[in-house]
């Protein structure tokens, strides 16, 4: 039995708000074609017929849908996916996934979430300041009310989703406030996205997380964090999640979170295929989904040299404990969470520093919580 997890981009880089940091608009402004539009419902069908070729009797199959924003592609291609599905010979179990800004998330939307068990991730960047400042719709109107009115519909229909944040420099700045956020919402399950330096540039904007940050951040983050767990009462948060899976599993929950590239399988509407979210990139494509199957499409020749592909590391990486946990980090996300221009510090390594020694405190509470 295996477990395939599938990232398609049904609206490819469309979207109806204009997120000022949005990683994916810069991706897709170094491609030819910014935007390949909706994917039709004949790629769709063949799509999964392909996907399903490389499928055994038992096997696991996770669909993920992102974008830009993945509603915009209808209701009526969700529902279309999900009878293709249903329409496969072979009994494999099928789970959905959606990341959506919720702007356009209604009863209708949730009832058909809810039927098919779908699970969401809703974009929601903290406080209402810090959201509206950053979120914003094409007229420049902040987001954040359409939002929490979508999360609290999610609550009613008892959806399950957890919150998507983008941690940029300034919301990495104010972590107690974040989480008195966190806990005035009541919100059980968040993962903190870090803000990318955009590829298109030598240095980074104002919106990109430095290894500073993400260390202060995450730090004060843990220990309000461990307060609750002491207390009896746990949150998920994605990155401390991923760490106990790690540490006491030996499960990789997370791409990237041990240093090497992970296959992803990430689909655009025309249906061209990719091997990294971070890397939408005409250089990085390996074909077409409606001709090959994922399995024939990885085997071709641009698989290896990306997945192979070895970024230098810093001097401060040979003197690390957990240099060979990590190899250095993920290589898209090294400017934003590990060692620093300065080669002095790595908040990753700040981290696992204070984490670590606690895990068996961590452990316990958690054989007494409450979810």
């Amino acid at each position: 039995m295996k477990h395939v997890s599938v990232l398609i981009k049904p609206a490819s880089s469309l979207c109806n708000i204009r997120c000022k940091y949005c990683f994916y608009t810069d991706v897709s402004s170094l491609r030819e074609v910014k935007s390949y539009g909706k994917m039709s419902l004949e790629t769709a069908k063949k799509m999964i017929a392909n996907i399903f070729i490389d499928l055994e009797e038992g096997d696991h199959l996770t669909l993920n849908f992102q974008g830009g924003e993945p509603t915009l592609a209808g209701l009526s291609y969700f529902e279309f996916i999900v009878r293709a599905v249903n329409e496969q010979m072979k009994k494999v179990k099928v789970c959905y996934a959606i990341q959506t800004n919720g702007l356009l998330i209604d009863r209708t939307w949730c009832d058909f979430l809810k039927k098919n068990q779908f699970l969401v991730g809703l974009s929601l960047d903290g406080t209402k300041e810090l959201h509206d400042k950053n979120r914003v719709d094409p007229k420049e109107k902040g987001t954040f009310s359409k939002v929490v009115e979508v999360k609290n519909l999610f609550e009613e229909y008892q959806i399950d989703y957890n919150i998507l944040c983008v941690l940029t420099s300034e919301l990495a700045s104010q972590p107690e406030q974040i989480y008195s956020f966190i806990q005035q919402e009541n919100i059980g399950f968040i993962q903190f996205i870090p803000c990318l330096p955009d590829l298109s540039l030598k240095s980074p904007t104002k919106y990109a997380l430095s290894p500073e940050g993400f260390k202060n951040f995450y730090l004060s983050i843990l220990e309000q964090w461990f307060i609750e767990l002491r207390e009896g009462t746990y949150r998920s948060i994605k990155l401390f999640d991923d760490l106990i899976h790690l540490l006491v599993d030996g499960e990789i929950t997370a791409c990237g979170i041990l240093g090497e590239c992970q296959m992803q399988y990430v689909i655009e509407a025309d249906g061209s295929v990719y091997p990294c979210d971070f890397y939408v990139l005409d250089t990085y494509r390996l074909g077409f989904i409606q001709e090959l199957s994922i399995r024939q499409l990885f085997n071709r020749g641009i698989t290896s040299p990306f997945i192979c592909e070895r970024k230098k590391r810093p001097s401060f990486c040979s003197k690390c404990p957990f240099e060979q946990m990590c190899l250095g980090g993920c290589k898209r996300m090294k400017d934003c969470m590990y060692v620093n221009e300065e080669e002095n510090m790595c908040g990753y390594q700040s981290l696992l520093e204070v984490f670590i020694p606690q895990i068996d405190e961590i452990l316990k509470c958690l054989t007494q919580v409450k979810v």
